[in-house]
C-alpha cells in the first residue's frame, strides 16, 4: 500500500506567541492583492489613455511572481482542514468561496448588464441573455473572479488526492502540467494546469516556508543580499526579449516560468519577513490590505473602472493638464484598493455585511467562534 503523504497540518488558530512570527503572511498577501489589483488598474488605464506609463514596468516585473505568490500563500493553511470530514472541510474551503464568487458574480454583471444582454430584444430575450451567462459563469470563472474559483477547485483536489498519491508523484505531476502549453484548453483547464503547482507546493512544503521566513528573520543582512540578487536575475529575465512571438521574453520560457515563479514567491515571503522585523508604517499597511485581501479583490473592480473613467474624461476636458499614464495608473491604483477597505468598514455590522462576511445560513458546518488570525489569501474570517 502506498504510505499516505504528509501534508503539514497546524492548529485552527495559532497561539498567541505565533501571531507575530507569523504576521508576515499578512504582510505578503497584503503586497500581492496591491500588485494584482495594479495589474489591472494599469493595464486598463493604459489602454484607455494610449500608452504607457513607469508602472507598466512594475507590472510586467511582477508577471512571474504575482499570481504564483498568493496561491502559494493560499496553500499554506490547507493543512488545517484537510484531514477533517467532508462537511466541514467543504464548509471551509468550498462553499465558503462559493458564496463569494456566486454573490459577487451577480454584482459584477449587474453593473455590466448592458454589454451582456447587447444584441437581445425584449425583456424576455434579455433576462434569458443574463440567465445564460449566469449559467456559464458555473463552468467558465468570470471576469476577475477566477481566482476564487479556482481556490475551491484547488482545496477539492488536493483534499481528494493527498492519501491516494504520493506527495512526490503529485508534485511532479502538478509540474509537468505548468511547463506544458495548454494555451488551446478552456479556461478553468488552463489555469488549473498554470497554477496548481504553486498551491500544492504551499500545502506540502508549509512548515518549511514557516522556517524559511524564520531564517529570513534570522539573518536580514543575507536576506537582503539574497533578494537584491533575486531583483537583478528576475529583471534580467523579464525585459530579456527572445525574438519569439509566442514566448516574448526570457521568463515566459517553459520551465523558465515555473522556476522564476517558485523562486520569486519565496522572495515575497522574504521580503514580508523582513518588512514584519522592521516595522513601520509601511508594514502596518500592507498587513491591514493583507488581512481583508478578500475585500480588496471582490471590490476593487468598481472604483477602478470609475477612476479611471475620470481621469480618461479629464484629461480630454483639459489636455493642458493632462495626466501621464504612470500617474494616472497610480492614481486609480490607490483608489481600487483604498474604496473597497473604506466601503467594507461603512457596512460592518450594518445589513450589507453580507458582501463582505458569509452569513450563518450560507454555513453548512458550525462556525468558528471567533475569527482566526491567520487566514487563508482569499478568505479572511475563515480558517
Amino acid at each position: 500500500m502506498t504510505p499516505a503523504p504528509r501534508v503539514a497540518t497546524r492548529p485552527l488558530r495559532p497561539l498567541p506567541e505565533e501571531a507575530a512570527r507569523l504576521a508576515w503572511v499578512d504582510v505578503a498577501k497584503g503586497l500581492c492583492i496591491i500588485l494584482v489589483v495594479m495589474m489591472h488598474s494599469t493595464l486598463g488605464t493604459g489602454e484607455a489613455l494610449g500608452g504607457e506609463g513607469v508602472l507598466h514596468d512594475v507590472v510586467e516585473f511582477a508577471r512571474p511572481f504575482r499570481i504564483p505568490d498568493f496561491f502559494l500563500l493560499s496553500g499554506l493553511f490547507l493543512g488545517r482542514v484537510i484531514d477533517r470530514d467532508w462537511r466541514l472541510f467543504a464548509d471551509r474551503r468550498v462553499v465558503h468561496f462559493a458564496y463569494f464568487y456566486a454573490l459577487w458574480v451577480v454584482i459584477q454583471s449587474l453593473f455590466k448588464a448592458g454589454a451582456i444582454v447587447a444584441g437581445a430584444e425584449g425583456p424576455a430575450d434579455k433576462l434569458a441573455a443574463f440567465g445564460l451567462h449566469l449559467a456559464d459563469a458555473l463552468v467558465v470563472p468570470y471576469s476577475t473572479l477566477w481566482f476564487v474559483y479556482l481556490l475551491a477547485v484547488f482545496s477539492v483536489v488536493t483534499k481528494l488526492l493527498h492519501r491516494r498519491v504520493p506527495p512526490v508523484v503529485l508534485l511532479v505531476a502538478a509540474a509537468v502540467l505548468q511547463i506544458l502549453p495548454t494555451n488551446g484548453l478552456p479556461e478553468l483547464l488552463d489555469e488549473f494546469c498554470e497554477r496548481y503547482v504553486y498551491f500544492l507546493g504551499g500545502t506540502l512544503f508549509a512548515e518549511a516556508i514557516f522556517r524559511f521566513a524564520d531564517g529570513v528573520r534570522a539573518r536580514a543582512g543575507l536576506a537582503l543580499a539574497g533578494l537584491a540578487l533575486w531583483a537583478v536575475l528576475e529583471a534580467v529575465f523579464v525585459f530579456t526579449p527572445t525574438g519569439i512571438e509566442a514566448v516574448p521574453t526570457l521568463a515566459r520560457l517553459p520551465v523558465v516560468s515555473l522556476a522564476l515563479g517558485t523562486v520569486g514567491a519565496l522572495a515575497i515571503v522574504a521580503f514580508a519577513s523582513l518588512m514584519t522585523r522592521a516595522g513601520g508604517p509601511i508594514t502596518a499597511a500592507l498587513r491591514a490590505c493583507g488581512e481583508r485581501s478578500i475585500v480588496i479583490y471582490l471590490g476593487f473592480f468598481l472604483p477602478m473602472a470609475l477612476t479611471r473613467t475620470v481621469i480618461v474624461k479629464f484629461n480630454e476636458a483639459r489636455p493642458d493638464l493632462a495626466l501621464d499614464v504612470g500617474l494616472a495608473s497610480l492614481i486609480v491604483t490607490a483608489a481600487a484598493v483604498l474604496a473597497p477597505l473604506g466601503f467594507e468598514r461603512l457596512v460592518r455590522g450594518t445589513r450589507l455585511d453580507f458582501l463582505f462576511r458569509r452569513p450563518a445560513a450560507f454555513h453548512i458546518a458550525p462556525a468558528p467562534a471567533s475569527p482566526a488570525r491567520l487566514r487563508p489569501a482569499a478568505a479572511p474570517r475563515e480558517a
